[in-house]
């Protein structure tokens, strides 16, 4: 029996950052009719989260990368309507530039109250946000394999997506600081490799027979198979506070997973590389973005991203074309020319603190920013 082809539907889960829009600061205690509002709008669309200063939206399943525009701009419409009548907004951003994680409370449900418990300060400190992406992949042999060979581009779409410059009112040097706290907990980083997907159910069933994990979906590597659906999750990205970011983005990895998919049914694949230099690319993604490029890891030497991404988009081009997602794959050059939101949101504190603005007055600029930025496009 063949591998069945992949549907290459996709979905799009983003979780945003509630923000007063007078003070700028994260919410603390959020009135409860805003969750109910949200979804008497949205419907099962939007979910809590583990802080009551963070909000999470998922598109349905759909079928191409337009269908999942428009789906998630309603999503951000509905959220920024529905904030917009409590005084507040929400923020695309990974991590808010200056609100402190002690200040928050943690939303209370079963599955949060354990995992504040087990996890302790490296749970509190989760005043961060991600974007996830599903690929439908049927077949579970192929979503492992596939797994195996996508992780070689994980760091560039985190490059890609940076947004998390700032932690507690100082910039932390890192374009993504949001991995260094996700990375806290177990489970996290740069996913395992599995010969099939026997092999990765063994291990889950180790981890549950042993009681330290309900079910899979308490494995958060950068990319997993879904524990939910038929799907390949991509997790390793900072949520883009600009939707064309977002919507080019999801583009890009889905053409990625189609190319090693097609790559698969000659015979070829991309060549599997040790975690330690996929690792070591990861870390220049959350320094650096993408100023510094990448090792170009057949070469054995750092080369520019825009090198790397211009081979990446030929490569790519024809999956692109069968998608029907050319002009979204041109939103990848967009981000390159502009930055990312980590690169604007330096830019912006850097203006208003050479105009004379104090630190504090700086970074709510930042937070105006990021306000206006995630309503883009909508």
């Amino acid at each position: 029996m063949g591998i069945q082809t992949p549907t290459f539907t996709l979905g799009i889960e983003e979780e945003y950052l509630l923000v007063d829009k007078e003070t700028r600061s994260l919410v603390i205690d959020p009135p409860d009719s805003l969750m109910q509002e949200a979804e008497a709008k949205c419907g099962a669309q939007v979910t809590s989260e583990l802080l009551r200063s963070q909000i999470e939206v998922g598109t349905r399943v759909c079928n191409n990368i337009q269908e999942a525009r428009e789906d998630l701009s309603n999503l951000r419409r509905s959220i920024i309507e529905v904030a917009s009548n409590h005084g507040l907004a929400p923020i695309a951003a990974s991590t808010h530039p200056f609100s402190s994680w002690t200040d928050q409370k943690h939303t209370e449900k079963d599955r949060y109250d354990q995992l504040t418990h087990e996890m302790q300060g490296a749970a509190r400190r989760l005043v961060i946000c991600g974007m996830h992406v599903h690929v439908g992949i049927d077949d579970d042999e192929l979503r492992i394999d596939l797994m195996n060979q996508m992780s070689y581009f994980l760091p560039h779409l985190l490059a890609l997506s940076c947004s998390s410059p700032f932690w507690m009112g100082r910039d932390t040097g890192l374009k993504s600081y949001r991995l260094t706290i996700f990375d806290a907990l177990p489970r996290t980083g740069v996913p395992e490799r599995f010969s099939s997907w026997a092999e990765y159910e063994r291990h889950v069933s180790i981890m549950q027979d042993a009681g330290l994990i309900d079910d899979s979906t308490r494995i958060w590597w950068d990319l997993r198979p879904s524990g939910r659906y038929p799907t390949l999750e991509t997790r390793i990205m900072d949520v883009c506070t600009r939707l064309d970011d977002a919507i080019a983005l999801a583009a890009l990895l889905t053409c990625i997973l189609r190319m090693l998919y097609r790559l698969r049914t000659r015979n070829q694949r991309w060549r599997l590389y040790t975690p330690m230099l996929i690792r070591e690319n990861r870390w220049r993604a959350m320094r650096y973005s993408f100023d510094e490029g990448l090792i170009d890891l057949a070469k054995g030497h750092v080369v520019p991203f825009e090198d790397l991404m211009s081979e990446l988009c030929s490569l790519i081009s024809d999956d692109a074309k069968a998608l029907g997602c050319e002009a979204e794959i041109k939103g990848i050059h967009a981000i390159l020319s502009r930055g990312t939101s980590a690169h604007r949101q330096l830019k912006s504190f850097e203006l208003e603190r050479a105009s004379g603005a104090s630190t504090e007055d700086s970074l709510k600029s930042v937070v105006d920013t990021l306000i206006a930025d995630t309503a883009e496009g909508l």
